[in-house]
C-alpha cells in the first residue's frame, strides 16, 4: 500500500483511510454529505495525488500524443489542456486522461491512479517507432483539487497571477503559497469550479498548510474520495473502471466529442466505421422516481421486467435528495424522459432517462 506525501496529515485529521488504486487514501473527513455540500457551495481541498503523471518530450513528443490519444492535441497551445482518452486496438477505452501543453515540445498526461502501469505500457508500445523521450514522474509529484465557487476568491492572495483569469482548461506555470514553478491548472472533477494543483512531494505540505490558512475565512474544508465520486457523478462524468473500460465503446459512452478522425491514431479506422454504422447501445444518466439508492451492478429492467442493461455508477444524489446514476441501455430505451426501472434488491423502483448534468447548480 502506497502513501501519498499528506497521509499522515489526513490521519491527523481524522480522516478515514481506505485502500484506493493502490493507496491509503481518505475518503471522508465529516461525512460525504457535508463534505459535498462544502465544495457545492464554498471551497473543499482533495489530496488526488494518486493520479498518475507522464512527461512526453522532445521533437517527437506531439507525434506519439497523436498516435495515442484520440482528441486532437495539435490544437493545443503552450498554457492549454485537453481532455482525451487512449484507445486499444478492439474498440474499447484503456483510460481517460487529461493532455498539457507545457512548452511547445513538452506534454504533460494525467492518468487514472489505477492504470498507470497500464497506460504506460501502451504508450511505450506505440512509441517504439516514433522515440519521443518518455518520463513517468508519478511518484515525484503531489497533485491537490481545490474546488468550490469560492476557489478563486480564497486562493488569490497566494498567487501573484490573476486567478479569475484562468479560463476553464488553461493554467498557469506559476508562484504559489511561496512555491515556484506550481502548475495552476482550471480543471477538476466537481462540476463547481476551482483549481487543481500540481506541485512536488516535497512542496506539498507547505502548499497544503497555507492553502487552509488562506481559505480559513472561507470554511475552506479537506474532502475525500467519497464526495468527489457524488460530486462527479451528479455531474454526469465517466469514471474510469465503472462507466468506461477496456471494452466500452466511446460512442456508446459518449465521448464522440473528443474523438477527432482529423489526424491518424490507434484503432481510430475501426472507429470511424463504427460511428458511421451506428451504436447499439448508449450510456444514460437516470433518476429514481421512487425510493432507494442504486449501485454499480444493479439491473436495469423494462416496464415488463426484462433486462436491458446494468447500472454503471450509482448513488443518493446529496444536492437533489434522490437517487441517480449511470448505465448502458439500448437507444429504444436512451430517450430523455423514457420510463426504466432498476432492481434494488427485491424491489423494482421506476426511473426516468434524464440527460446529466443532474446538479445544473
Amino acid at each position: 500500500m502506497k502513501n501519498t506525501a499528506l497521509t499522515d496529515t489526513h490521519i491527523a485529521l481524522g480522516a478515514k483511510m481506505v485502500p484506493f488504486a493502490g493507496y491509503n487514501m481518505p475518503v471522508s473527513y465529516e461525512g460525504v454529505n457535508a463534505e459535498h455540500e462544502t465544495v457545492r457551495k464554498g471551497v473543499g481541498v482533495f489530496d488526488v495525488s494518486h493520479m498518475g503523471e507522464f512527461l512526453i518530450l522532445g521533437p517527437n513528443a506531439l507525434e506519439l500524443v497523436q498516435k495515442v490519444t484520440s482528441n486532437d492535441a495539435s490544437k493545443l497551445k503552450v498554457g492549454k489542456a485537453q481532455y482525451s482518452y487512449l484507445s486499444n486496438e478492439t474498440g474499447g477505452i484503456v483510460d481517460d486522461l487529461i493532455v498539457y501543453r507545457i512548452k511547445d515540445d513538452t506534454y504533460l498526461l494525467v492518468v487514472n491512479a489505477s492504470n498507470i502501469e497500464k497506460d504506460w505500457t501502451h504508450i511505450s508500445k506505440y512509441n517504439s517507432d516514433i522515440n519521443a523521450e518518455m518520463r513517468d514522474i508519478s511518484e515525484n509529484y503531489a497533485l491537490l483539487a481545490i474546488q468550490g465557487p469560492k476557489a478563486v476568491e480564497a486562493m488569490q492572495s497566494l498567487t501573484s497571477v490573476d486567478l479569475s483569469e484562468i479560463k476553464f482548461y488553461n493554467f498557469e506555470v506559476a508562484d504559489f503559497a511561496g512555491i515556484e514553478h506550481v502548475i495552476i491548472s482550471a480543471t477538476g472533477y466537481t462540476g463547481s469550479g476551482g483549481f487543481e494543483i500540481y506541485c512536488k512531494n516535497d512542496e506539498v505540505q507547505q502548499i497544503w498548510d497555507k492553502v487552509f490558512e488562506a481559505g480559513a475565512d472561507y470554511g475552506i474544508k479537506p474532502i475525500g474520495l467519497a464526495a468527489r465520486d457524488t460530486l462527479r457523478l451528479e455531474m454526469g462524468f465517466c469514471l474510469y473502471g465503472n462507466d468506461i473500460d477496456d471494452t466500452t465503446s466511446p460512442f456508446e459512452a459518449g465521448l464522440g466529442w473528443v474523438t477527432k478522425f482529423t489526424k491518424d491514431f490507434v484503432n481510430s479506422k475501426a472507429l470511424a466505421e463504427e460511428k458511421e454504422r451506428g451504436l447499439a447501445r448508449k450510456l444514460i444518466g437516470f433518476e429514481l422516481d421512487g425510493k432507494g439508492i442504486p449501485r454499480q451492478g444493479y439491473d436495469i429492467v423494462d416496464d415488463k421486467g426484462n433486462g436491458i442493461g446494468t447500472v454503471t455508477s450509482g448513488t443518493m444524489s446529496p444536492s437533489l435528495g434522490k437517487g441517480i446514476g449511470l448505465g448502458y441501455v439500448p437507444l429504444e430505451h436512451a430517450k430523455t424522459d423514457h420510463r426504466i426501472h432498476i432492481k434494488i434488491r427485491k424491489k423494482t423502483v421506476p426511473a426516468t432517462v434524464v440527460k446529466p448534468p443532474f446538479y445544473k447548480g
